[in-house]
């Protein structure tokens, strides 16, 4: 099967509103790649070429690309404290400091019924000791060897993305709105943390940044000129779906513990827009953004898209990935899918979203359209741009999964394929996708089982062959 018939199979099309419908993305696919400082704008013309089939069954890749497991699920920790925590979400990539090599702060989005818990028991990094998730760090050699593993968040739950500050720490967002005595928990989850990277002794007595909101958080962006953080809410289902939030913070210079200083939540309105997946055309433009302040950002008593706002907010479902473009100081974010059947007023396989802030306009960018209004196909998820131009998209789904890429033109290519089965026809997601600070590994992680991988190979290498065998 070659790698244009997989993508007519998931049928994903992207309307461009001028082109009608086509496979690939283009029209306003360049101001993606390019709100990134360190993008290219020369990526490869026709992807990296056919997938290679993996002896070992567990990630298939172009040509001349290799993987090495950074981790799995189960196995001990290699700085001890116990197995390796299950279900790997979320991840950031961070430069080491000095000798070289990296450090990624891993995400848990640990249930209840997880097999594998993010350790607690006498650690001063745990928040609540009846909740399984939080984050693991791990610190690579140059090699890429594991050099440590630790927990450095514990007593959360359900961890599920987050996103980098300015200042070099780790947001860990909670995707739950569960209260103490739900599920064996002792006190309140819907909160983002803060981590360390770095320095493990920050990380002690976790503080939840409540200013930020109590709700089913996804990710979160930071603009590094005001500091204000824009925030996902994955309320998937039901009514009412979930909003998108700016937190105006009190300390806006920024700096490790500065958001514990609290600050100001707002919720999004769009006048004459309540629903984002009712636009339908590539490049609308709403004007007059408003942010209306959220009257209770702990939601003591009631949700915080439930609360009373002067006028509708805006919602969406399956508000996802969130990051700053730095080029145009704007603030971009993913609609996963959207189905009536779950409280949406229409259907798409995925919507990207760019928040203006200088003209304070709000434009879909892509919009995804698939054959089947019913299908359960969710594209994008966790998303990234690529130092060597275009996009990274983990896929998820309820068969194959695979890591998705554009060329700088806009063209759609396989790039990886999970071989890992959780279930008959099913392979687990693929989540946490970014590349090392200097470019050159691409790190992502596996859900379930949960696997954490980094890739390398000719990042650079221009175009590659249209067919072939997987």
């Amino acid at each position: 099967m070659t790698d244009r018939q997989t993508l007519s199979r998931r049928a994903l099309l992207l309307s461009t509103g001028s082109a009608g419908l086509a496979i690939g993305l283009s029209g306003r696919a360049d101001a993606l790649y390019t709100a990134m400082p360190d993008a290219g704008r020369r990526g490869p013309t026709r992807g990296y070429g056919p997938l290679v089939r993996d002896p070992r069954g567990l990630l298939d890749l172009p040509r001349g690309f290799s993987y090495r497991v950074l981790s799995r699920e189960g196995r001990p920790m290699r700085s001890g404290g116990g197995p390796v925590p299950s279900n790997h979400d979320g991840m950031g990539s961070f430069a080491n400091r000095r000798g070289g090599g990296f450090r990624l702060v891993r995400n848990h989005e640990v249930y209840p019924d997880a097999e594998f818990r993010v350790p607690t028991a006498g650690l001063e990094t745990t928040y609540d000791p009846g909740a399984g998730g939080g984050t693991t760090n791990l610190v690579l050699g140059s090699d890429l060897k594991v050099r440590e593993e630790y927990v450095s968040l514990g007593g959360t739950a359900i961890n599920c993305s987050g996103g980098i500050t300015p200042w070099g720490t780790w947001l860990t967002c909670e995707e739950t709105e569960d209260r103490t005595g739900t599920n064996g928990y002792t006190k309140d989850h819907g909160w983002i943390f803060e981590v360390d990277p770095y320095d493990n002794r920050r990380n002690a007595g976790p503080v939840p940044l409540t200013d930020m909101g109590r709700f089913m958080h996804e990710a979160v962006a930071i603009d590094p000129g005001t500091g204000i953080a824009y925030e996902t809410e994955d309320a998937f289902s039901g009514a009412p779906l979930g909003s998108y939030y700016r937190f105006r913070p009190n300390k806006p210079r920024g700096g490790y513990g500065s958001l514990r200083a609290g600050g100001t939540l707002q919720a999004l309105h769009v006048p004459g827009l309540e629903d984002l997946s009712t636009v339908r055309e590539a490049g609308t433009t709403f004007r007059g953004i408003e942010w209306l302040d959220v009257p209770d950002p702990t939601a003591a008593t009631t949700p915080t898209r439930a609360q009373d706002y002067p006028k509708p907010i805006t919602r969406g479902q399956k508000l996802e990935g969130a990051w700053w473009g730095a080029a145009d100081s704007s603030s971009y974010f993913v609609s996963s899918f959207a189905r009536p059947k779950d409280g949406s007023a229409a259907s798409h396989d995925g919507q990207v979203w760019r928040y203006d802030t200088r003209r304070n306009t709000l434009t879909l960018e892509l919009i995804f359209v698939g054959t089947d209004a019913d299908d359960v196909y969710e594209c994008p998820d966790n998303i990234c741009v690529s130092p060597y131009g275009g996009l990274m998209i983990c896929e998820d789904s309820d068969g194959e999964n695979y890591m998705l890429g554009t060329t700088a033109a806009g063209e759609p290519f396989v790039f990886a394929r999970n071989r890992q089965a959780t279930t008959p026809g099913n392979t687990g997601e693929l989540s946490g996708v970014s590349f090392s600070p200097d470019g050159r590994v691409m790190f992502f992680n596996v859900y379930d089982p949960g696997t954490t991988f980094a890739v390398t190979g000719p990042w650079r290498r221009r175009g590659g062959r249209r067919r072939g065998g997987r």
